[in-house]
């Protein structure tokens, strides 16, 4: 079987100097279908290698669960680059950032308020144990010393920035090694000395950085805490993610490139972060708060080399050329976009949401109103019903929104509060009515201190000073929702402008699968199915606009989707367009 060791300068696959070209493919953000693909294209741009994290809770929702199917069929993956001619790294966390809900980190870990995320601390030890065990059943047989692509596990990610408690660290290692893994393992950290000194086990996990640019002073920093032993660069952040309300990043096609021939010509080992971004699918996008909540856009094209939908960019051109100064690469080059087809749905038969909440999912009581944390499992989206009699009108108060509360007062809007700027209050216009407030989690921070907080109305709702009690909680079961619809007795097709919570369908034909782009620009906030797969979130404020349909969600002939547009939808149609548009740039 093959053989891959650290030496005193380089990797070594069988005892000769081996330079890792790797890049991010994030399997979890890629439909299974398109993962050939990917892979493929990463190939031909020059690449031997194919780095994936893995989301714990993509992968384990509820405790005792570990799906391996369909889109989450992490062996399929680590198969496919085998078949492909390359190499593979895989860094299971279990925390791992990435822009991800919660930063992969389950959602009922939170549940126990003892346990402590990230650290030394028995409960948590426990279900991270389990999670690897799982993972690792699933990673050991695919290692390249069992005649599998694997060459590299990383252990934990970016901890440096987190903290520095060496008995965790130790512990993960020792756990990932009974768990049948015995390729190298590595860390990685941001180039400063006390990032890369708290996030390291000297001796026993092998240090590597991440950043995006200054390659030849980040690596010298590197070397200082990484003595022996190759210098890689395993996160090479080639562009960036964008938030809602902000602009859409990207970084200088000619700078990134310049960056990475550094590298290469140094001998460092590089991974592209990112090769290919793919989609928060779902209700998978994470958010940043470092003062400000800021959640991500669904998009995660990280104006990377192969963008959202597959397609080459200038910098996959550049990345292949520098690549090629320094080793062998394919002849052929993936073809350029094409223009997407352009249907147009019309889109009808409102179902309004507050004629009947709980056609929505299942009715629970409670005296007290509960965090969303408190519910099982943790819902995205809830409306919570009581009524007020306080004897005058006065201003309702929250303890704190998390993250958007659309507040309604016998059946009227009264407004909508968002977290990130800081609304917790508004005025009733009657002392007496029943109050219906639609609460929206818009994605769990994935860095940073704020990492596993509760989500939803967290201290409770106030009149007059008073608590409001007597609640009737209905979580909205997201994915069934296009299941939940009323049959069709009469198709009402609106003339103009809808206001939400309202779900509207429709349907358009094709006259064979292929990518989609759908243009959200006339509607307002909400989610968007298309035969049943859903797409995730779109916002008004941008700056995504468009919203990626990958090629096999759709079908030859009659297509159906439904939108649940929350806020208001001036034009009901569902119209399609070439090319992507992802907003506007600083420059």
């Amino acid at each position: 079987m093959p053989e891959f060791v650290i030496g005193d300068t380089d990797f070594l696959l069988d005892g000769k100097p081996f330079q890792i070209i790797s890049g991010a493919l994030h399997y979890f953000r890629v439909h299974p279908d398109l993962w050939a693909d990917r892979i493929d294209k990463a190939r031909r741009m020059g690449l031997n290698t194919i780095e994936t994290y893995v989301a714990w809770n993509a992968h384990s929702p509820e405790p005792g669960e570990f799906d391996v199917s369909g889109g989450l069929d992490l062996d399929r993956f680590l198969r496919l680059i085998a078949e492909a001619g390359m190499y593979a790294i895989v860094r299971p966390g279990p925390y791992i950032c990435a822009e991800w809900d919660n930063g992969g980190l389950p959602t009922w870990l939170l549940r126990d308020p003892e346990l402590r995320v990230r650290e030394f601390e028995p409960r948590y030890l426990a279900a991270v144990r389990g999670y690897l065990d799982d993972v690792y059943r699933v990673v050991a047989p695919h290692q390249i010393d069992r005649g599998g692509p694997v060459l590299l596990v990383q252990v934990e990610n970016e901890y440096g920035a987190f903290g520095s408690d060496k008995r965790y660290l130790a512990a993960l290692t020792h756990y990932t090694r009974a768990a049948g893994i015995t390729v190298p393992l590595t860390t990685v950290d941001q180039p400063t000395h006390e990032m890369l000194a708290n996030g390291g086990l000297d001796g026993v996990l092998h240090r590597t950085a991440s950043f995006g640019s200054q390659s030849t002073a980040r690596l010298k920093t590197l070397r200082e805490h990484q003595p022996t032993g190759p210098l890689m660069c395993s996160e090479f952040w080639n562009g960036w993610f964008d938030h809602w309300g902000a602009h859409h990043h990207t970084t200088s096609v000619e700078g990134s490139a310049a960056d990475l021939d550094a590298l290469l010509a140094a001998g460092a080992s590089v991974n592209l972060y990112m090769f290919h971004g793919g989609t928060n699918f779902g209700l998978t996008n994470g958010a940043n708060d470092k003062g400000v909540y800021q959640p991500l856009v669904t998009s995660y094209d990280y104006d990377a080399p192969l963008d959202e939908a597959g397609d080459p960019t200038p910098k996959y051109h550049a990345f292949r050329e520098v690549i090629a100064r320094y080793h062998k690469v394919p002849d052929s080059v993936p073809p350029e976009a094409r223009p997407a087809p352009t249907p147009v749905a019309v889109l009808g038969d409102p179902a309004w949401l507050l004629d009947s909440p709980r056609r929505w999912g299942t009715a629970q009581e409670h005296e007290n109103l509960p965090t969303f944390d408190e519910l099982t499992p943790a819902p995205r989206l809830a409306f919570l019903r009581t009524t007020v009699d306080v004897g005058a009108p006065g201003v309702l108060t929250f303890g704190e929104v998390r993250d958007r509360a659309t507040v309604f007062f016998d059946g009227d809007r009264l407004g909508t509060l968002l977290r990130e700027h800081r609304d917790r209050a508004i005025r009733l216009p009657r002392a007496r009515g029943e109050l219906l407030v639609l609460v929206e989690d818009l994605g769990r921070v994935n860095y940073g201190e704020r990492i596993g907080e509760a989500k939803g109305i967290i201290g409770g709702a106030r009149v007059h000073g008073e608590p409001l009690t007597g609640w009737e909680v209905v979580p909205v079961d997201v994915p069934a929702l296009p299941d939940l619809l009323p049959e069709v007795s009469a198709a009402e097709r609106p003339s103009g402008p809808l206001s939400g919570p309202v779900a509207v369908r429709g349907g358009f034909d094709l006259d064979e699968p292929a990518d989609l782009f759908l243009d959200t620009g006339h509607w307002g906030k909400g989610l968007v199915w298309i035969n049943g797969f859903l797409l995730g979130r779109y916002w008004r404020r941008g700056p995504q606009r468009t919203l990626y349909v990958p090629r096999p969600a759709v079908r030859a002939g009659r297509n159906d989707v439904v939108v649940l547009e929350l806020d208001t939808m001036l034009e009901p149609e569902a119209r399609f367009v070439p090319r992507p548009l992802l907003g506007h740039t600083e420059a």
